[in-house]
C-alpha cells in the first residue's frame, strides 16, 4: 500500500471542526484518517507532505460547469454544448462531448477545483445528462467518478426563445412546461409498458430518450433546473412534486424573493455565476446577497461559476464576495465543498476530508476567502497535480499529454 501525510498544517475537514496540526493520512489514493498530530498513526514509510503554514481544505466542486463541453477560444468547434434539434434531448450525453486538453482544466486547479459536474446547455427544455468529473486526467476514463449524476432541464427564457426562433414548439414558457409533462408522460407509460413486457418474458424494444427520465422518475438520478425567475422556480416545484423527482434548482437568480418557499420545501439552489452583468431580462435582480438570504432562511446552497460565464477558477472569489455581503464564512466553505456533494448524491467520494473519501486536497497560503491567498498544491486522488511555483509566481499543472511510462 502507498501512503502520504499531509502534516502540520490548519486542516478544515468542513464536515467537522478545523485541527490546527491536523493531519490528512492518504491510502492508495483515498484518505483513510484525519485527526490532530497525536492522534494519527503515519506508517514508517508514509511519503510526508509539510503543510506547515498552510491550510488544507477539500477540493472544490463545482456543481454547476460545461468545462470541456464549451471549450475556451474555440468557437464554434469547441463548443458541444447544446444539440438544439430535439426539445427532449434526455439521451444527450455531457461525457460524449468532454475534452480533457481545453486550458480550463489547468485554470481549474490553480483556483483549488477538484470536481466538477458537466451538464449539457439550457437551449432544450430537456439538455440532457451530466457527468461528475475530476479536473485532472488524460482522457475522460481517468476523470469521470460518476457517468450519471443528473438530467439537465431548463426553463424560462432560453428554450422559448430557441425554439421560438424556429416557429415550433416550445415557443412560450406554456410550451416549455408542457414538453416536460409529455416527456414524463411518455416515461411513465414507457417503465409501466416495458414491466408488463418483460414480466411475459417477451422482447422489449429499449428507448434511450425514456429509458433516462425513468432513472429519473425513479430517483436514481438528480433533476437539475436551469431557472432564473422565481415565478419559473414555482413552476419547477409545481412539476417535481406532480412527478415526484429530485429537483435541484440551477442558477435561482431569483431565488432570494422566495427563499421561505423554497427551504419549506427542501428544495437545494446551485446559486450562480454571480460575476456577471445583468445582460438579459431574467437576471435583472441578479444580487451578491442572495446566498446570504437563501442561508439564513434554510436553503443548501452551492455556488457555481457555470463555466465558461465566470472562469471556473473565478470560483472561491464569488464566495468571498457572498461573505462580504452577509454570507457566513463557514457556509462559503460548504457552499464550494459539502453542498454541492450532498445535493447531488457524492458525498460519499467528495466535498470533505474524512475517512474514506477521495483524496482531493488543496494547501492554501492561508483562508481561501481571503482573495490575496492561493492553492499552493493540489492533489487528486492523491497525487500532486498542481503547484504553485514561487520562484516563477505561476502555477505549474501535470503534463496530461502522452509521457513514456517510467
Amino acid at each position: 500500500m502507498a501512503y502520504k501525510a499531509i502534516v502540520g498544517g490548519y486542516v478544515v475537514p468542513v464536515g467537522s471542526a478545523p485541527l490546527e496540526n491536523g493531519t490528512v493520512l492518504i491510502e492508495d489514493g483515498r484518505i483513510s484518517q484525519v485527526g490532530a498530530e497525536s492522534d494519527v498513526e503515519v506508517p514508517e514509510d508514509a511519503e510526508l507532505i509539510d503543510a506547515s503554514g498552510n491550510w488544507v481544505l477539500p477540493g472544490f466542486v463545482d456543481a454547476h460547469a460545461h468545462l470541456g463541453v464549451h471549450e475556451d477560444g474555440e468557437g464554434w468547434s469547441g463548443n458541444d454544448t447544446n444539440e438544439m434539434t430535439d426539445p427532449n434531448g434526455a439521451r444527450f450525453r455531457a461525457i460524449d462531448g468532454v475534452d480533457p486538453y481545453e486550458p480550463a482544466f489547468d485554470d481549474a486547479l490553480a483556483g483549488g477545483v477538484t470536481s466538477v459536474v458537466i451538464k449539457p446547455g439550457s437551449g432544450n427544455p430537456i439538455g440532457g445528462q451530466t457527468i461528475g468529473v475530476k479536473t485532472w486526467g488524460r482522457s475522460v476514463l481517468d476523470m469521470v467518478f460518476a457517468e450519471q449524476v443528473s438530467v439537465k432541464s431548463a426553463l424560462g427564457e432560453n428554450p422559448k426563445r430557441v425554439y421560438g426562433e424556429k416557429k415550433q414548439t416550445p415557443s412560450t414558457r406554456l410550451g416549455v412546461a408542457a414538453i416536460l409533462r409529455e416527456a414524463f408522460t411518455k416515461a411513465q407509460n414507457y417503465r409501466a409498458k416495458r414491466a408488463h413486457t418483460l414480466g411475459e418474458g417477451k422482447p422489449f424494444e429499449v428507448d434511450l430518450t425514456n429509458e433516462t427520465l425513468v432513472k429519473v422518475l425513479d430517483g436514481e438520478l438528480y433533476w437539475d433546473q436551469h431557472v432564473h425567475r422565481a415565478d419559473d422556480m414555482v413552476t419547477a416545484i409545481r412539476l417535481a412534486e406532480e412527478f415526484g423527482y429530485r429537483l435541484v434548482i440551477n442558477h435561482g437568480t431569483e431565488g432570494h424573493l422566495i427563499a421561505d418557499l423554497l427551504a419549506e420545501r427542501d428544495v437545494p439552489v446551485i446559486l450562480g455565476p454571480l460575476f456577471t452583468t445583468k445582460s438579459k431580462v431574467e437576471l435583472r435582480h441578479r444580487s451578491l446577497r442572495s446566498a446570504g438570504v437563501l442561508a439564513r432562511a434554510g436553503v443548501k446552497i452551492a455556488i457555481t461559476t457555470d463555466h465558461p460565464v465566470v472562469p471556473i477558477n473565478f470560483l472561491v472569489y464569488q464566495a468571498a464576495l457572498s461573505v462580504k455581503d452577509g454570507l457566513d464564512p463557514e457556509t462559503a466553505l460548504k457552499a464550494l465543498t459539502l453542498h454541492p456533494a450532498e445535493m447531488l448524491g457524492l458525498s460519499d467520494r467528495i466535498g470533505s476530508l474524512a475517512a474514506g473519501r477521495d483524496a482531493d486536497v488543496v494547501l492554501w497560503s492561508g483562508d481561501p476567502l481571503d482573495v490575496m491567498n492561493r492553492a499552493m498544491r493540489v492533489f487528486v486522488r492523491g497525487d500532486e497535480v498542481y503547484t504553485f511555483d514561487e520562484s516563477l509566481g505561476e502555477g505549474v499543472a501535470l503534463d496530461r499529454r502522452y509521457r513514456e511510462s517510467r
